[in-house]
């Protein structure tokens, strides 16, 4: 959600924002200016009407005591003429009201200055880049491999569940929850974050408070008594202080969560349909931080490296992105991404994405901080990333460790999860 008095007092910022994000700035401002003025003038004849009632109405008890019922027929009159003035201008400010959180939920967050811009993918700049890829003649995908040691079963996915599932078995199976557990642990001991196990449905507050909603409704899940599964655990972790007002002194807040995540993909058809790139449901290690305002950028860098210290922990070759204007999602003034290589791709993908919301999400949600000795309040800043995405981890993993009999090897940081397992399978079929 944005500012109204920001926009109505300095509304370039959200023209410039909203033209990098391939709106039109100036027609927003506009529309969003004019429903303000609509709902003032609805509150303040609202206001004055009411004013104008309550002396009228202490006026009549005057008339009659004085006997003078042609006044006090004329005051009553008055009365019911200001009572019917009462309900036109509630019912302005309502509408007004209503259309102009409308158009305000709708609309993106303005991105930070130094996001570069651009319409897509393409005009994303390379921040850094982490180890040399793999040197692997023919690499197979993670699908054969995984097919061809009997551990990865889509057919069996597709009979009970439809496309874009997957059954993994045996040691797959385990190399998946090891990689969950070495993630989670990783970043409550290495690097302070909160373990949560949260709540995987939510309702609508948490659901619209974390941006999720009304937008991306046809991206979720929903259960029949309308709550929704959660698409990450940003939604109930940054929930947590969804309407309370956090001391200062707290700050920061850091949470971790490894859920599993549910999302539609309403708008991937044709996308990454074979394997397990992109699925219904998966596993995933969300970080979410609360800071104070001033914090947020600093959080933000931190919060990366958080990310890539998995990756080189497992020593995955990586590279971080700095999103364009275009790519990047809708809650976010900045992201990172932070891309994997895959040999059978023989290019990066996304694993990671880490975002500063600003108070963007706190203002839907009036999450806010209080200072020690101070009256006033301010909306906190939030940012989630994902520290990692296990699926996708898998993925890399399988590719980047196979060897040429189709064997994976697992890397040195998870032996301690895995009981002396440093192979996955025999020879492939």
């Amino acid at each position: 959600m944005h500012d109204i008095r920001a926009i109505r007092e300095t509304p370039e910022p959200y023209v410039k924002g909203w033209d990098a994000k391939g709106l039109s700035g100036a027609d927003l401002v506009a529309q969003i200016t004019a429903l303000d003025a609509t709902l003032r003038t609805a509150q303040t004849g609202w206001q004055t009407a009411q004013a104008e009632r309550n002396d009228a109405s202490k006026k009549i008890g005057a008339a009659k005591a004085a006997k003078d019922e042609a006044e006090a027929a004329r005051l009553m009159a008055q009365v019911d003429a200001l009572k019917a003035k009462l309900e036109s201008d509630s019912e302005a400010e309502k509408a007004a009201g209503q259309a102009l959180n409308a158009l305000l939920a709708g609309l993106p967050n303005i991105p930070a200055a130094d996001v570069p811009l651009g319409e897509d993918e393409h005009a994303n700049v390379e921040v850094r880049r982490w180890g040399e890829p793999f040197a692997i003649a023919n690499p197979k995908d993670h699908s054969t491999l995984g097919e061809g040691l009997g551990l990865l079963d889509f057919e069996a996915a597709a009979r009970m569940s439809g496309a874009r599932f997957a059954v993994l078995k045996g040691e797959l199976a385990r190399l998946e929850r090891a990689l969950g557990q070495f993630m989670l642990d990783f970043q409550t001991t290495e690097h302070g974050y909160t373990e949560v196990s949260p709540p995987l449905l939510v309702n609508d507050a948490a659901a619209y408070g974390t941006d999720k909603l009304p937008k991306f409704a046809d991206d979720l899940f929903q259960t029949t008594d309308g709550r929704w599964l959660i698409p990450t655990a940003e939604v109930p972790l940054t929930s947590l202080v969804m309407g309370q007002i956090v001391a200062q002194e707290e700050l920061p807040l850091r949470y971790t969560a490894l859920t599993p995540c549910f999302r539609s993909e309403a708008g991937a058809s044709g996308k990454d349909t074979r394997g397990m790139i992109r699925q219904h449901q998966f596993y995933k290690v969300e970080l979410v931080s609360i800071v104070e305002p001033d914090k947020s950028d600093e959080e933000h860098e931190r919060m990366v490296g958080c990310a890539e210290a998995i990756l080189k922990r497992l020593e995955l070759p990586f590279r971080t992105m700095l999103l364009c204007t275009g790519d990047m999602g809708f809650g976010a003034k900045k992201t990172y991404d932070l891309e994997v290589w895959l040999p059978s791709e023989d290019r990066y993908r996304e694993i990671s994405s880490c975002s500063n919301c600003g108070d963007f999400q706190a203002r839907r949600m009036d999450a806010r901080t209080k200072a020690a000795g101070e009256k006033g309040t301010r909306f906190v800043h939030t940012l989630n990333g994902s520290g990692l995405a296990v699926g996708r981890t898998l993925v890399a993993l399988m590719e980047n460790y196979q060897d040429e009999d189709g064997r994976i090897a697992i890397p040195q940081a998870l032996h301690p999860y895995l009981k002396g397992l440093t192979h996955i399978g025999g020879k492939a079929a």
